[in-house]
């Protein structure tokens, strides 16, 4: 349901990703592994509409930049950015109101109640701390009940029970049919999500396994990862 072909950023002479394709389908959960540098971040940009580039990213089957896309898209960034004057609520009830979801209201409660918002719900987006920031940025995105989901460093600044609950979260919408994308550094605090894992490096996809492959050679995916990133590949 995501898809990436031929996917090329540069900044100047800089290219930043270069010609990246790969595919997350319906029903999986896919890993962006690398170190800091390796063009992860502006991957994720790229599929979230905010960079322009060369290539085509499809969404559902739509174009990433068009409104149907927007509309079974939900996004995690790493740095949650609220809206400084509004509510926990407030922010909820924007959402509902954006996407035109006639029930926001009941969707909304228990997502605030699964991340330990339910008493935070008054306090206004700069008052919140970054553990709670990033709590409402994941609510927010799915609100929507999105069918594609991206996440950016998702675990950082999140307390164990947060974690615990965003790992069920994510395995609920595998479970669910969606396709769900996270992107990170750190290969152990997902190695229990993962379906695919795509490894980059130099801003291109350097290796790409399923757990499938993984359980039929044997290989060990960590140490796939070092022999690529500290170049003993």
């Amino acid at each position: 349901m995501l898809e990436l072909k031929d996917v090329t950023k540069t900044y100047g002479k800089l290219t930043a990703n270069d010609h990246i394709s790969f595919r997350v389908s319906a029903g999986e959960i896919a890993v962006l592994l690398g170190p800091n540098g390796a063009g992860k971040s502006t991957a994720i940009k790229c599929i979230a509409g905010l960079l322009r580039f060369s290539g085509e990213i499809t969404v559902a089957g739509f174009a990433n930049r068009t409104p149907q896309a927007r509309r079974t898209f939900g996004y995690v960034p790493e740095i949650p950015a609220p809206y400084d004057a509004l509510t926990v609520w407030e922010h909820m009830e924007f959402i509902g109101r954006a996407y035109r979801i006639a029930d926001w209201a009941a969707r909304a409660e228990p997502l605030l109640e699964r991340m330990e918002l339910t008493a935070q719900r008054k306090k206004l987006g700069k008052e919140l701390s970054k553990g709670m920031q990033q709590k409402l940025s994941i609510c927010c995105a799915l609100l929507p009940a999105p069918r594609v989901v991206l996440f950016d460093e998702p675990l950082v600044g999140l307390d164990p029970h947060a974690i615990k609950e965003l790992k069920a979260v994510i395995l609920e919408l595998r479970a669910a049919g969606c396709a769900v994308l996270i992107s990170t550094h750190m290969l152990d605090s997902v190695e229990d999500l993962w379906d695919k894992a795509l490894i980059m490096m130099d801003g291109k996809i350097a290796a790409e396994r399923t757990r499938a492959d993984i359980a039929r050679t044997g290989e060990d995916l960590e140490e796939l990862f070092f022999s690529i990133t500290e170049g003993r590949a």
